[in-house]
C-alpha cells in the first residue's frame, strides 16, 4: 500500500492526529511551508482518503457515561449476520463493532451511563435474532485510548518492500 508520503505529509498528519483543530498557519510554521502549500497538501491527503474526518473527542465521564464495556457476541450463522450489523450500527451506545476470530463472532465497545443502563442494553442485544451468546467485560480503568496511528511504521514498511 504505497501512500507516497514524504516527511512533510507525515508531520502534517501526526500534528492533525494530536490536534485536529490546528490552524493551517500553525501547521505551516511547524513544517516550514506556506499556508497555501499546507492547505493544498491537506486537500490532497483528504482526497486520497488518508484523512477521513475531523472530530472532537469528548470526555465520557463528564457526560455521565461511567460504564465502558467490551461485549463479545456470538451470532449464529451468516443468515443473521447482516441484520446484526445493521442493528448494531444504529445503537448509539456502541462506539465500535468488530468482526473477530476466537471467542464469539463480534466484539462491541460500548459506553453507558451506569450498571442499570448497561444491563438493559445487554438484555436488548441478547433479544436480537441470531444472538446465541454474549460475554461482557466491564472496564475498571483505562490507561491508553487513542485513534492515533504510528504512520511512520507504515511508511518504513512500504519503503523496505
Amino acid at each position: 500500500m504505497d501512500h507516497s508520503l514524504d516527511k512533510i505529509d507525515i508531520a502534517i498528519l501526526n500534528h492533525l492526529q494530536k490536534n485536529g483543530r490546528a490552524q493551517r498557519n500553525t501547521i505551516a510554521e511547524i513544517v516550514h511551508l506556506s499556508v497555501p502549500s499546507v492547505s493544498e497538501r491537506m486537500r490532497k491527503l483528504e482526497e486520497r482518503g488518508l484523512i477521513q474526518s475531523y472530530a472532537a473527542l469528548l470526555d465520557s465521564k463528564k457526560f455521565d457515561f461511567d460504564i465502558t464495556a467490551f461485549i463479545f457476541v456470538e451470532v449464529d450463522g451468516s443468515k443473521n449476520y447482516p441484520k446484526f450489523v445493521e442493528r448494531v450500527v444504529k445503537e448509539p451506545e456502541v462506539l465500535e463493532c468488530h468482526s473477530i476470530t476466537g471467542d464469539g463472532s463480534h466484539v462491541l465497545k460500548v459506553r453507558t451511563r451506569n450498571t442499570e443502563s448497561f444491563e438493559k442494553f445487554l438484555s436488548n442485544i441478547q433479544s436480537w435474532d441470531g444472538v446465541k451468546r454474549t460475554r461482557s467485560n466491564i472496564v475498571l480503568s483505562s490507561f491508553k485510548e487513542t485513534r492515533e496511528l504510528p504512520i511512520e511504521k507504515s511508511v518504513e514498511t512500504n519503503k523496505s518492500n
